[in-house]
């Protein structure tokens, strides 16, 4: 699993040094990772081809001509680029992602179960309060909804 948050300065030429445990979780055809534009943020998504196979079957799942296979075709496979790693593992990211999500000097990376994200620092700062905050309120949801059920049984029981 990709684990942790790490803070990474890009050099010259748009390399990151990819975390030693990301690496290992990244086995498959090729000694890298995959990368595109992540759909539900503003940041590179990445991940070996575990990451990448899911997408494919969530993309098969829906009809050819499906309107958001179609999306999720373009904007997955159409905006992916596979990263080898150097002798170094570093990995190079290209200038249209860079460009895409404001990155350039220093990033955050984040781990994200089966895949990590590459984040403008700045970005990240806000995003991370904001899903913070969005946890906070959705276990508060959850526990409420749990202690409703199990009044519910519990009356439910004394009743019966």
């Amino acid at each position: 699993m990709f684990l942790s948050t790490f803070e990474k300065q890009l050099d010259g030429k748009r390399r990151i040094v990819v975390p030693q445990d990301f690496r290992a979780q990244t086995a498959g055809p090729f000694d890298g990772v995959f990368c595109f534009p992540s759909i539900e943020a503003d940041c590179i998504e990445g991940g070996g081809k575990a990451l990448f196979d899911r997408y494919a079957g969530v993309i098969e799942e829906l009809e050819f001509g499906d309107p958001i296979r179609s999306a999720l075709e373009l904007s997955v496979f159409g905006g992916m680029a596979r990263l080898s790693f150097d002798p170094a593992g570093r990995i190079t990211l290209p200038e249209n992602l860079c460009d895409m999500f404001a990155i350039t000097d220093w990033v955050v990376v984040v781990g994200l179960g089966d895949r990590f994200q590459i984040w403008n620092r700045e970005a990240f700062q806000a995003h991370r309060d904001a899903q913070r905050d969005v946890a906070r309120e959705g276990l508060a949801s959850m526990r409420a909804q749990q202690r409703a059920v199990r009044l519910s049984s519990s009356s439910a029981g004394a009743t019966g």
